[in-house]
């Protein structure tokens, strides 16, 4: 294993250790603010420390470009408000972590069925046994599923939606300022939403403003920032194989956090549902073995 792809191993692992803590961060912010509002400071904040280390890139963006980040932040905001929404409801953050990762299964099926673009065997397979896992979930409560995992699985739908623009945009543009002027719309989005539907806060409060800069800067900013940067040191198959990793940190994290344990439905749900990742990214994960 070269120096390069060591580093960018070590630097990924990371990058899914603080997506996972980011929902900590976020779990503690909403016992204080209301859940649009919170989403949409976070991420207004987190886009405009981002635009800062991309000057140069957002003033050479064309009209098409701008176009098409806009799009990129419309979906990203929809499909945001239904994960905050989900994760205000959620009783279990790490199934939480689970039913969100499907979202990388459906992309390829959807991309299909809008672009026409080739779906693997591979993926074919992982659907599946995605659906089978999420089923099990929710027959915790005889197939009624929770409120938190309607949205869950609403906002993996779209943000399948989302990879699929972005990555088309990405290709066009620089990937700091795209990220940058998705994330302030997904931030404007939801606090234009926030004051018509939610009662702010009279007052802030120390712990409040921590979680919020903490879920700003360390959950999206730097972990944005850090996640480009490896992906630049390695291949696309590493990256894949080692972000999948996300929600069993979210899970564990969870569980040394807040406590959380899980049924033995919900263990078996889970288990598909990552068995259903691995298989998805079956190629990427043989690239990966092979090099070690």
């Amino acid at each position: 294993m070269n120096t390069h792809s060591l580093k960018a191993d070590i630097l990924l692992i990371i990058v899914t250790l603080l997506a996972a803590v980011s929902w900590m961060f976020s779990k503690e912010a909403l016992t204080e603010m209301p859940p649009l509002l919170f989403i949409g400071t976070r991420f207004l904040l987190a886009g405009v420390f981002l635009a800062l280390f991309s000057k140069s890139s957002l003033t050479g963006l064309n009209v098409k470009q701008w176009i098409a980040s806009t799009q990129v932040g419309i979906l990203f905001g929809m499909s945001m408000c239904l994960w905050i929404f989900g994760l205000f409801y959620s009783k279990n953050i790490g199934e939480s972590a689970f039913i969100t990762s499907i979202a990388s299964i459906i992309v390829a099926p959807i991309s299909y069925l809008f672009f026409k673009d080739k779906v693997s065997r591979s993926n074919w397979i992982a659907l599946p046994i995605a659906f089978i896992g999420l089923a099990f979930l929710s027959l915790e409560n005889g197939f009624k599923p929770e409120a938190s995992q309607t949205f869950f699985f609403a906002s993996a739908l779209l943000l399948s939606l989302t990879f699929i623009l972005n990555g088309r945009a990405a290709a066009r543009m620089p990937a700091a300022a795209l990220t940058a002027i998705s994330l302030s719309f997904v931030g404007c989005m939801a606090i234009i939403i926030s004051a018509f539907v939610e009662t702010w806060p009279m007052q802030t409060t120390s712990s409040m403003i921590q979680w919020l800069l903490l879920s700003a800067i360390i959950g999206t900013s730097a972990r944005f920032l850090l996640q480009t940067y490896a992906q630049g040191l390695t291949t696309p198959s590493h990256a894949a194989v080692i972000m999948i990793l996300e929600p069993i940190w979210t899970a564990l994290i969870a569980a040394a956090w807040f406590n959380e344990r899980m049924s033995g439905l919900q263990v078996l749900g889970c288990s598909l549902i990552f068995a259903a990742l691995i298989i998805n990214r079956w190629s990427s994960v043989r690239v990966w073995l092979r090099s070690r």
